[in-house]
C-alpha cells in the first residue's frame, strides 16, 4: 500500500449555536448570523463541515446546548471528523470545559474565533499590542480548564500542590503581561494626545471612517487618497489604522483614516483593547459610515455601528452615511437625505458627491473683501497659501477678494472691509 503523503486539513470544524429567547441580541444565535461564522471560519482559514442550530427556552447551564444536543453535537463530529467546533454563542469557561470534554474535541466560541483573526491580521506594533492583551484578558480565566489533565489525578500523592502552584504561577504570569500590556497601550494614548494636540493646534480637520467588517472602507480611502491599502473581499482584511491627507475643497485640507471593521458580537476584550484607536472617534470633527448597500443585512449592520459608536462616547459626532456598492444594491429604494450618499468606492461612482457632502461639514470658507496699504503687500502672499484669491485690483491700496477660512479671516480681521 501506498502511504498518504497529503497534508491533512486541520481546523475542520462544526459550527453551532443557540437560539432562544430569553438571549440577549448580542448573544443569540440565527442563520443569519451561522451564516456570518462560516465567514468568519474562511477567513481564520478553516473549512465548516456542517452547521447546527439548537432552539430551546434558555441555555442549559452545564453544556449549554443541552444534552441531547451535545450528544448529537458528539456523533455529528465523529461522523464527519471535525477536530474542532465553533460556538455561535459566547460560552463561560466552565461551559467551555464541559462542551470540549463531552463533545471529544477543542469547542471554541465566536469571540476566540475573532481573537484568533485579529492575532494573524496584525501588522503594525500597536496592531499587536492591543490584540495581544485582549487574548491575555480572554485567556485568564480560562486557565483552570487548561488544566484538567491534572484535576483527573486529584488526591494523588504529590500532584494536587504542583498543580495548583503551576495554575496559580500562570495566572500570575498573565496579570503581569496584561500590566504591561496595558502600560504601553497608554504610552500609545499618551501619543495620540500628544498628536491630536497638533492637529487642534494646526486646526486640521479629522475624518474617521467607520463600518462592518467588508463594507469597503479600506476601497474608500485608496479611492479618495490613493492610499494604496490591500482591499480584499474578506472579513477584517485590515486591522491596522492609516491615515492619510484628503484635499476637500481649494480651502480645505482633511485628515482621513480608516478604523478597524466592527462585527455583531465584537469580543468585549477586543473593544476595550482597541479603545486607544477608537478613542479617535471621539475627537473625529466628521464620521464617514460606510454601509454595504449590497449585503441584505444593512439594516442590522448599520444598527451594530451606530451602537459601538455611540457605547465609543462618539454618538454626538456629526455623520455621514455613506452606502458603498450601490452598484451592486438588490432592494428598489435606498434611503435619501442631506447627510446621506451612494457610492461605488470600486467603480468611483458618486465620490464627488461625497467630497462635496464632506465639505459641507468640514469647509467654513467664506467670501472676504480686505483692503491692504502697500505697506502690508506681504499679507497678500499670505492669502495666496491660505486662501483661494479671486480678485486682486491695485488703486490707493490693493483691494483683495478671497475665499477663507474662519481662522484666516480672524487673523486678517483688521483689514476686511467686508
Amino acid at each position: 500500500m501506498f502511504e498518504d503523503t497529503q497534508p491533512k486539513t486541520i481546523n475542520r470544524a462544526i459550527l453551532a449555536g443557540l437560539h432562544c429567547p430569553s438571549l440577549d441580541k448580542e448573544e443569540d444565535a440565527d442563520e443569519s448570523s451561522l451564516e456570518e461564522l462560516a465567514a468568519l471560519l474562511e477567513t481564520a482559514g478553516g473549512t465548516c463541515l456542517g452547521t447546527m442550530l439548537q432552539n430551546r427556552p434558555a441555555p442549559d447551564p452545564r453544556t449549554f446546548l443541552g444534552e441531547g444536543k451535545t450528544a448529537e453535537l458528539k456523533e455529528l463530529v465523529q461522523n464527519l471528523g471535525a477536530d474542532i467546533v465553533v460556538l455561535d454563542n459566547p460560552l463561560s469557561p466552565s461551559q467551555q470545559k464541559v462542551l470540549t470534554e463531552e463533545v471529544g474535541v477543542t469547542v471554541i466560541d465566536r469571540a476566540a474565533l475573532i481573537l484568533d483573526i485579529f492575532a494573524k491580521r496584525a501588522r503594525t506594533s500597536e496592531g499587536r499590542i492591543q490584540v495581544e492583551l485582549a487574548q491575555y484578558q480572554y485567556l485568564l480565566p480560562r486557565l483552570t480548564g487548561m488544566w484538567k489533565h491534572l484535576e483527573r489525578q486529584e488526591g494523588a500523592i504529590g500532584t494536587r500542590g504542583p498543580g495548583e502552584t503551576q495554575l496559580e504561577s500562570d495566572r500570575r504570569h498573565i496579570r503581569r503581561k496584561i500590566s504591561k500590556l496595558e502600560d504601553e497601550l497608554k504610552d500609545v494614548r499618551r501619543v495620540r494626545a500628544t498628536q491630536r494636540e497638533r492637529r487642534e493646534k494646526n486646526e486640521v480637520p479629522v475624518i474617521a471612517i467607520v463600518g462592518y467588517t467588508n463594507a469597503g472602507k479600506s476601497t474608500l480611502l485608496n479611492a479618495l487618497t490613493g492610499a494604496d491599502i490591500p482591499a480584499n473581499n474578506r472579513l477584517f482584511d485590515t486591522l491596522d489604522t492609516t491615515t492619510r491627507t484628503l484635499p476637500v475643497s481649494d480651502t480645505c485640507t482633511a485628515l482621513i483614516s480608516d478604523t478597524v471593521g466592527f462585527i455583531s458580537k465584537l469580543p468585549t476584550q477586543l473593544v476595550d483593547a482597541f479603545k486607544a484607536t477608537l478613542e479617535e472617534l471621539t475627537f473625529a470633527d466628521l464620521l464617514v459610515h460606510v454601509i454595504d448597500a449590497s449585503d441584505p443585512n444593512w439594516r442590522e449592520q448599520a444598527a451594530v455601528v451606530d451602537r459601538l459608536v455611540s457605547d465609543l462616547g462618539a454618538s454626538e459626532t456629526p455623520r455621514l452615511e455613506v452606502f458603498n456598492k450601490c452598484d451592486r444594491f438588490v432592494e428598489e429604494i435606498l434611503p435619501h437625505g442631506d447627510d446621506i450618499v451612494h457610492i461605488s468606492a470600486l467603480t468611483g461612482e458618486g465620490l464627488d458627491q461625497l467630497l462635496q457632502a464632506i465639505a459641507r461639514h468640514l469647509d467654513d470658507s467664506r467670501l472676504v473683501h480686505f483692503a491692504f496699504p502697500y505697506a502690508k503687500s506681504g499679507l497678500l502672499d499670505a492669502l495666496y497659501r491660505e486662501a483661494k484669491v479671486q480678485n486682486v485690483e491695485y488703486g490707493e491700496e490693493i483691494a483683495v477678494s478671497a475665499l477663507c477660512t474662519r481662522r484666516t479671516a480672524g487673523r486678517l480681521a483688521a483689514w476686511i472691509t467686508g
